[in-house]
């Protein structure tokens, strides 16, 4: 037998592919808490956050006079009476009008004082800073006797827009701070460098700095929208026409001294929660984001 034909039938070498090796136990740190220890708080805390919600679903949903602790059958006849016997539709529309023209309002003022604030320099801006600070301790209640008289004056009483415009004083100062916290974090030399191509200011602002601040307006625009939308006192005080009542007066208005309809009121409740809860799902991303790029001092 030729040399070739030995090496033709000798068997080729097998190849053993190592196998990789195990990746080794990872053991917990002495200071990492055991998961138990993690999920228990975060559970209790989650069923006693869910109950109330679900006391309310199943007031709303089950028939009056029921005392079944799910609700079934189904019924949506308390929803019915709310929107069209006590008048929640009106209700509903009165309260986006005033929280969509206070979220406006307040963003588009504050968006100008916070630039003022975190761009110039000028001899009362810290005094000025501290009494935006300041004002966030008087309590919406103090204002009430003021405004009421301004707006007695102006023949403003028993109109949405006295509350629009009492909505965006009370969330004027920490909506200013916010935003002029927000644009301390954009770099200056991006304006700069706007300002060396041709832009002027305001150009400058609306190119370069306000797409940057996207996540920061949402959340000072959300946060304003929110507060207006479950503000009770104002509206209380200042509307006096059932047809111009906002959702938390109507609320209200279920409630008596002698009886409460609670299906009614459970049914008002969850047409109030529905649209920020809705609102809140699509945003929490930018508000996140928004919130926590304030929080950096600038």
């Amino acid at each position: 037998m030729s040399v070739k034909e030995a090496t033709k039938a000798a068997p080729a070498p097998v190849r053993v592919t190592p196998e990789p090796p195990r990746p080794a136990k990872k053991n917990r740190a002495w200071d990492e808490a055991p998961r138990w220890q993690i999920y228990l708080p975060l559970g209790i805390y989650l069923l006693f956050t869910l109950i109330p919600f679900y006391w309310i679903l199943l007031f709303s949903l089950r028939p009056a006079g029921s005392t079944s602790l799910v609700p079934w059958p189904i019924t949506f006849e308390h929803f019915e009476k709310v929107w069209t016997e006590r008048s929640f539709g009106t209700y509903f529309a009165n309260s986006v009008l005033v929280g969509v023209a206070t979220l406006l309002m307040t963003t588009l003022v504050a968006l100008a004082g916070g630039y003022a604030l975190a761009r110039f320099d000028f001899k009362i801006k810290r005094g000025f800073m501290l009494a935006l600070l300041c004002s966030q301790f008087v309590p919406g209640a103090l204002l009430l006797v003021p405004l009421f008289e301004i707006f007695a004056e102006l023949k403003m009483i028993n109109s949405l827009g006295s509350v629009i415009l009492a909505e965006t004083v009370f969330q004027l100062p920490l909506s200013m701070i916010l935003i002029s916290n927000f644009i301390k974090n954009v770099p200056y030399s991006l304006e700069e460098a706007a300002w060396v191509d041709g832009c002027n200011r305001m150009t400058a602002f609306r190119i370069v700095v306000l797409p940057l601040l996207r996540p920061g307006l949402i959340a000072v625009g959300s946060f304003a929208f929110v507060h207006s939308w479950n503000h009770f006192l104002f509206a209380l005080m200042f509307l006096n026409n059932q047809d111009k009542q906002t959702i938390p007066v109507g609320l209200n208005s279920l409630m008596s001294a002698d009886s409460v309809d609670l299906g009614a009121l459970a049914a008002g409740g969850i047409i109030a929660a529905v649209p920020v809860v809705i609102v809140f799902a699509f945003i929490q991303k930018w508000l996140i984001t928004g919130f926590s790029a304030g929080a950096v001092k600038g």
